[in-house]
């Protein structure tokens, strides 16, 4: 644990002097193909930045903020797009190192202000926090409910850890956060799923750095054909990151099965759209229907594709281990804080 700590202060350390490079040097080349070229070592930097580690949470948290979401982030600010170009340092380092998208619209309401579950942060931390201490007793379980509840946890820990980064960065600077999701289970279509609801932050990268340069490349073979070849790429793209993501966490050769899962629905997503515009709302599913094929068609495809290639090489076991680990350290921690105001008191 010790040499994993030190090798983490040296990521961050690392971090911190290639966005300081990024703020001071590259931001004062012109925006275009030179800032890009000079960007390219930080690049690099930040993909293999994972390898430098062993834990399975520090290298997910490392693959996702900073080899695909700061890339991607340092990728549109090398021609004055994206998050990062007209802020502050301070912000342009908390916007670039964190899974975080800032609200530039005002006033804006978003749903979730108002959700329809009241499910809070507090709350979902608990739900997390059962079903992990409840892994233990998996073996009396179908293996079917088993993967059910792992679909369950990926969403209740992304919300979580999303959720702590957004509310202290908010406390700490005053910016002002998107949630990092918008209630999934409530999703009426797969183009709702995957357009507004789920992890809003990934969702908007994708759609700025993948999305709308493919859809305006392919303009010239119609609107229909350039939607369809932009959301596929897109799906494409966040697939095999995806695998990248999970390689970094198993060190074993991808299967592609995550890949294929993304692809799967990128057609799927853009098939949707094109029916939508064919019926022209005059067909339209209830969402007491339309909601559970939704998400039983995201789950569904999610135990045949997305979880098998991590349960065969132990990288769900692995993760959950680390999770009890930090659930007990934040048990102990609180007990001990506890008994120091009752002490104090």
């Amino acid at each position: 644990m010790e040499g994993e700590i030190k090798n983490l202060f040296k990521v961050w350390l690392s971090v911190l002097a290639s966005l300081c490079y990024s703020y001071f040097l590259a931001s004062k080349i012109s925006s275009g193909k030179l800032r890009l070229i000079s960007l390219v070592p930080i690049f690099f930097l930040f993909t293999i930045l994972p390898l430098h580690l062993s834990y399975a949470f520090p290298i997910g948290l490392i693959t996702l903020s900073f080899s695909w979401l700061c890339n991607f982030k340092l990728l549109l600010f090398a021609f004055d797009k994206g998050p990062l170009p007209n802020q502050q340092f301070l912000h342009f380092l908390i916007i670039a190192c964190l899974p975080i998208k800032e609200n530039r619209k005002t006033p804006q309401i978003y749903r979730s202000s108002s959700p329809k579950l009241p499910l809070n942060w507090p709350g979902k931390v608990l739900i997390f926090a059962v079903l992990v201490s409840a892994h233990d007793y998996e073996q009396f379980v179908h293996p079917k409910i088993v993967l059910l509840v792992y679909c369950c946890m990926v969403y209740l820990l992304i919300d979580v850890i999303f959720g702590l980064v957004i509310g202290v960065v908010r406390a700490a600077s005053g910016l002002e956060l998107e949630p990092p999701s918008d209630e999934p289970y409530l999703s009426t279509s797969l183009q709702d799923f995957w357009g507004r609801r789920w992890n809003l932050a990934v969702t908007d990268l994708l759609r700025h750095t993948v999305y709308k340069p493919v859809r305006s490349f392919f303009d010239v073979l119609g609107p229909d054909w350039a939607q369809f070849l932009a959301v596929v790429a897109a799906f494409v793209v966040s697939g095999l990151m995806h695998e990248l993501l999970f390689y970094y966490v198993k060190r074993a050769s991808p299967s592609w099965e995550m890949t294929w899962f993304f692809v799967l629905h990128g057609v799927c997503v853009a098939a949707e759209m094109g029916v939508k515009r064919a019926v022209s709302g005059r067909v339209q599913l209830h969402p007491a229907v339309s909601t559970p094929l939704t998400v039983g068609f995201v789950v569904a495809t999610a135990m045949w594709l997305f979880f098998p290639p991590l349960l065969r090489t132990g990288a769900v076991e692995k993760a959950l281990e680390e999770c009890k680990v930090v659930l007990e350290f934040s048990k102990s921690l609180s007990e001990v804080i506890k008994g120091r105001v009752f002490k104090t008191n």
